[in-house]
């Protein structure tokens, strides 16, 4: 099992936004060590120079003294394993497993975290920038007030930026050890928290933090890469290099709330649908530049303006990794528009959402705003405007109650969108309507051919 070399897509946060940026990270390797036949250890070390970590670990636990001793030496990097067979006989009973963890740390096996249930669509807990920064200066003052001499590490639990518990200790992990054992004493609910640490995070850390439902890690220093891997499958936000008025992010960068001081819309959730093939165009329009950034980011930016959390639906979520925001899939395949706004609505977590297309470049934040009202207020299935072409079903504001509905003319063998909004009771925002507030009709605008796109460059 080789580490994973591919090039990953991190973001860094400076001020209020996430900036995507590709950066290196530490590798942290797990090999299984076989002796005799049997398995004693996994090591969990940097991924060079492997036949002399097991030589050197072997030496030091007493087993063999020189080369000689070795019957047998081989090291699979493909497979993570070292087999073994030396002349000597081992003891009865043995350390389990050596981590990367300062200060003896061990685990019994390699770290399973808990994965969250992703068939349930629930608002995740947005962290702004500010409150990661606020927490991390927390932990600063206690490390300064509470330590005596160097070499000690220390961590912390909060929400929105208020320290909750502090603890120091020797090795990384033992404060993570030392946290749930405080709250578990005290009957403090720790799940959802955030945690900050002042040592690099490795995978023990991160099972244990998943184990206490931790929401947030952010480190002074970076994580391992298969740090990011565990976080990633279990829900966490990992951050690094909280410093300097940045940090980085690791994994489910839209935990992270952008642009928190924005008058955000309550209650709804904003949608990207990019799952089209874009036949007519001959490449994806979600990524044609217009003056310098993608439409696709276009749309982003001003919906993460207007709501708290922005979701792409998308069959191909990697053409859209310098976005910081959930990316889900179709549940049914080669429907069209009708599939993604049926997955639109089953991912959102609130119950009414705003969906717009991909190669929406100058979306108007004023008439989505109105759009949004209107569906608040006046209790309708669905709020659609009319532009000087016609109805904008993806330009519109939707109930959850619409998702059976979509997904009964899936069923169906349905795909015409007009002949299913018939089925809807639509507030119909006529076009003199949106003129009236101001609205400017280039918001309607899609790019599906190149001479489209050549109309607006």
């Amino acid at each position: 099992m080789k580490p994973d070399t591919r090039k990953q897509t991190y973001f860094i946060c400076r001020g209020d936004v996430l900036e995507p940026t590709v950066s290196p990270v530490v590798a942290e390797y797990p090999l299984q060590l076989i002796v005799n036949g049997r398995e004693i250890a996994t090591l969990i070390g940097s991924p060079h120079d492997l036949r002399f970590l097991v030589a050197g670990f072997l030496r030091l636990q007493g087993f063999v003294s020189s080369l000689q001793d070795f019957e047998i030496f081989s090291v699979c990097e493909e497979f993570g394993t070292a087999n073994v067979r030396i002349k000597g006989q081992l003891p009865e009973r043995l350390k389990p497993v050596l981590t990367s963890g300062c200060g003896t740390g061990i685990t019994f096996t390699l770290p399973e975290v808990t994965k969250p249930d992703v068939t349930r669509p629930e608002r995740p807990t947005r962290c702004s920038p500010r409150q990661i920064f606020a927490l991390m200066h927390e932990l600063t003052i206690k490390a300064d007030q509470y330590r005596s001499h160097g070499g000690i590490h220390s961590a912390a639990i909060g929400r929105n930026g208020a320290l909750i518990l502090y603890a120091e200790d020797l090795g990384r992990h033992n404060t993570f050890d030392r946290i749930a054992g405080e709250a578990l004493f005290k009957g403090i609910d720790i799940s959802g928290a955030e945690l900050v640490t002042s040592g690099r995070v490795s995978t023990e850390m991160v099972a244990k933090a998943s184990l206490m439902g931790i929401s947030v890690i952010a480190s002074r220093t970076s994580p391992t890469d298969m740090a990011i891997k565990l976080c990633d499958q279990a829900g966490i936000c990992l951050i690094g290099y909280v410093r300097g008025g940045s940090f980085t992010v690791y994994s489910h960068p839209e935990v992270i709330e952008e642009l928190p001081e924005s008058e955000k819309i309550e209650g709804i959730t904003g949608v990207i649908l990019a799952g089209g093939a874009s036949r007519r165009m001959g490449s994806n329009k979600a990524l044609l530049e217009v003056d310098g950034n993608s439409i696709i980011s276009r749309t982003y930016r001003t919906l993460t303006i207007l709501f708290h959390e922005v979701i792409i639906v998308t069959n191909s979520p990697h053409d859209y990794d310098f976005l910081p925001c959930r990316k889900v899939p179709d549940i049914y395949a080669n429907f069209g528009s009708i599939a993604g706004l049926h997955s639109a609505l089953t991912h959102s977590s609130t119950a009414q959402t705003f969906v717009t297309a991909c190669d929406m470049p100058f979306l108007d934040q004023s008439i989505i705003r109105y759009l949004c009202q209107l569906q608040q207020a006046e209790g309708f299935e669905a709020t659609i405007p009319y532009s000087e072409g016609g109805q904008e079903p993806l330009h519109g504001v939707y109930s959850s109650t619409c998702k059976d509905i979509f997904e009964s003319a899936i069923q169906s063998g349905e795909r015409k969108v007009v002949d299913i909004l018939k089925k809807i009771n639509i507030r119909n925002v006529t076009y003199d309507e949106v003129r009236s507030i101001g609205g400017q009709s280039v918001s309607f605008l899609n790019v599906n051919t190149p001479e489209e796109y050549a109309g607006i460059k």
